[in-house]
């Protein structure tokens, strides 16, 4: 990394109070770190990352968030987001613009089993859109009439919206936040680790999936429009389903006209080793919802993508008075930020150009297989994880699979930093279980920076005892 122009010693400290004095941070219990002072990040190139302190680290989070996708220092983004503002910076989107339509048509050449693009700025309103669409045409639609809600399942994240939370299957992100949005329902998640049906694959006839036959049943399968999933579960954990897993989810789907919502926002370009993290399934999902890696961390902006028969449910004439207002009322202020268009045009460009969904397979298969090297260590009890998205759960006894204390994985996080590697983990997510560290570098990590990840891991790990 290029070397950072000389701070002022008092400007340096200036910057450090303020952040004590004005900024909230994410996530962050703030009376723990009143008198501590909180990493400020002052430049990124490629995987590298230094703060104001003048200290590096290898960012294998991509962000912090799985956002970094194409590494940080990208003139290309930067200036085609640039040129966009310097010419058109934004209108609403109730109008079009020239990128905005430029890059739908993108997202429908890599997803050609949907056709309509509707934009807006985070994965949260991405999927706040969906559930809309499915409760509009609950109300609006004679064949869709009163299936208004929506299944979800345990330890996936979908948002930090009222709706998105209450589709959320981690309970500490929903503490304290209700009463939450009715029409939610769960069902149990997909870790073979820990299966929540006390079975073993091949042997358990796929319960996990299975249960959503009887999920329905109970909720009544007349009031049930859809259910949202992400392909892989993040957050909750990295949990690859077994290959049986989605093609009975599609049948109970298609037999019960349940709508499948894929929850793309971490998995999609490129992540999982595929440019979707669906292609790795056999499934055909209806609504796919699209975040972070659209413009690679340098600008917000999100998608809602869809089937054409959806589309058309709110094809109704405006002069029919019972019709008037069937179209889908919906808007998004930054739906319209023609910067984010071009910035997402490009950083796309990129990952096809350098073929990074290909190194994303490739370092990942490598990074998996790297992790599955520490398997033996005391601390060590699943390792999982698919294309550059991968995971290490920490248990205090192997047999038992009793998760280390939270403690316990704060002290592993550190040791890792103190390595200079940065890495994410579950936080603040799952009752009993953030106890899990996950690996997404951006997709342009070589061999060297894997086994710079690993190594670091290791010793973090053998600190930990």
């Amino acid at each position: 990394m290029a070397a950072t122009k000389n701070q002022n010693a008092d400007d340096i400290e200036a910057v450090v109070q303020g952040d004590r004095d004005y900024l909230w941070h994410h996530l962050k219990p703030h009376k723990l770190f009143e008198n501590q002072e909180q990493m400020i990040i002052v430049e990124g190139d490629g995987l590298m990352v230094r703060d104001i302190r003048g200290r590096e680290y290898l960012d294998a989070s991509s962000g912090g968030v799985w956002s970094v996708s194409t590494g940080y220092g990208r003139d290309s983004i930067a200036d085609a987001v640039a040129h966009q503002l310097k010419k058109m910076a934004y209108f609403a989107g109730v109008y079009g613009n020239v990128p905005a339509i430029q890059f739908a048509a993108k997202l429908v050449e890599l997803m050609p089993t949907l056709h309509k693009v509707y934009f807006s700025n985070s994965g949260s309103e991405a999927n706040e859109k969906a559930f809309k669409i499915i409760r509009q045409a609950a109300a609006i639609v004679p064949q869709r009439k009163g299936r208004y809600k929506i299944l979800y399942r345990d330890r996936d994240y979908h948002g930090t919206t009222l709706a998105a939370l209450s589709a959320t299957g981690q309970e500490e992100r929903k503490r304290d936040f209700g009463p939450l949005v009715p029409g939610f329902a769960a069902i149990p998640h997909a870790l073979c680790y820990r299966c929540a049906f006390d079975k073993q694959y091949p042997d358990c006839d796929i319960d996990c999936a299975r249960v959503l036959e009887e999920a329905l049943t109970r909720e009544g399968p007349e009031s049930v429009g859809a259910l949202i999933v992400e392909p892989i579960t993040a957050g909750g954990g990295i949990i690859v389903p077994v290959p049986e897993y989605f093609p009975i989810l599609q049948d109970i789907c298609s037999r019960y006209e349940v709508k499948i919502i894929m929850d793309e926002v971490v998995c999609g370009f490129g992540r999982t080793g595929k440019f979707w993290g669906y292609q790795h399934f056999d499934v055909d999902p209806d609504l796919v919802t699209l975040a972070k890696g659209l413009v690679g961390g340098y600008m917000p902006l999100s998608a809602t993508v869809v089937k054409q028969d959806l589309y058309e449910w709110f094809l109704n004439d405006p002069a029919d008075a019972e019709t008037r207002l069937d179209y889908f009322r919906d808007i998004s202020t930054y739906g319209g930020c023609a910067g984010a268009f071009a910035g997402a045009l490009e950083n796309t460009r990129i990952i096809e150009d350098e073929k990074l969904v290909e190194n994303s397979r490739n370092m990942g298969a490598y990074l998996l297989e790297c992790l599955q090297g520490l398997a033996d260590l005391p601390l060590v009890g699943d390792v999982r994880g698919r294309g550059l998205f991968c995971g290490l759960e920490f248990v205090a006894d192997k047999a038992t699979k009793e998760p280390v204390s939270e403690a316990a994985m704060a002290g592993i996080m550190a040791n890792l930093m103190a390595e200079g590697v940065l890495a994410g983990r579950t936080n603040s997510s799952i009752p009993g279980f953030n106890n899990i560290m996950n690996f997404a570098p951006a997709l342009i990590v070589t061999r060297e920076q894997v086994d710079q990840i690993v190594a670091a891991v290791q010793k973090a790990i053998e600190k930990a005892g």
